[in-house]
C-alpha cells in the first residue's frame, strides 16, 4: 500500500520536511517513489510547496495521504496556506477587563464652573508656612534628677 507523507530532514530543532509518496511500511526516513513537494515550518515565513498535479495522479492510482498531508493540502489549495494570526490579549489583560466591566464606577458629581476657575489660578496643593516656636530648656543635671525622683517618692509614703 503506498502512503503519501512527509520525511523529516534538517537539524534539531529546525525541522524541514519532504512530501513523498512511499511503501507504508518503510521507515519514515527510507526510500520513496516520488517527491511532490517540501514545507519548513521554522522558517519566517513558513514554507509550503506541494505539485498538485502529482498529488492527484498518485491519488487515482490509490496511495492514500496521512492526516498531515491531507491537512497541509488542504491548506494549500486555499491559496494562503498560513494567514497571520490576530493578535490576542493576554490573561492577565483580560482579567484587567473583566473586573473593570463587573465595578462600576461611582458617579463623582460636576463641580461648578467658578471652582474650576479658582482652581486653575490657585492649585490644590498649596504650600502653607508653619512656623512653631520652640523653648530650649536647660537640662538639669544627673545628680539633680534623682534627688526629684528620690524626694517624690517619699512624699508619696
Amino acid at each position: 500500500m503506498l502512503k503519501i507523507k512527509l520525511i523529516r530532514f534538517g537539524k534539531k530543532n529546525q525541522p524541514h520536511y519532504r512530501i513523498v509518496v512511499q511503501e507504508a511500511r518503510t521507515k519514515r526516513d527510507g526510500k520513496y517513489a516520488a517527491k511532490l513537494g517540501h514545507y519548513a515550518p521554522a522558517q519566517e515565513p513558513k514554507v509550503l510547496e506541494i505539485n498538485l498535479e502529482e498529488y492527484k495522479k498518485w491519488m487515482t492510482k490509490g496511495a492514500q495521504p496521512t492526516e498531515t498531508v491531507a491537512s497541509l493540502v488542504k491548506r494549500f489549495e486555499t491559496g494562503n496556506p498560513f494567514p497571520p494570526k490576530k493578535k490576542r490579549p493576554s490573561k492577565k489583560q483580560l482579567a484587567k477587563e473583566s473586573k473593570a466591566k463587573e465595578e462600576p464606577k461611582e458617579a463623582t458629581p460636576e463641580k461648578p464652573v467658578e471652582d474650576k476657575i479658582e482652581e486653575e489660578v490657585e492649585p490644590k496643593n498649596k504650600v502653607v508656612e508653619k512656623t512653631e516656636k520652640v523653648v530650649a530648656t536647660p537640662e538639669k543635671p544627673a545628680a539633680e534628677k534623682t534627688k526629684e525622683k528620690d524626694t517624690k517618692k517619699e512624699e508619696k509614703k
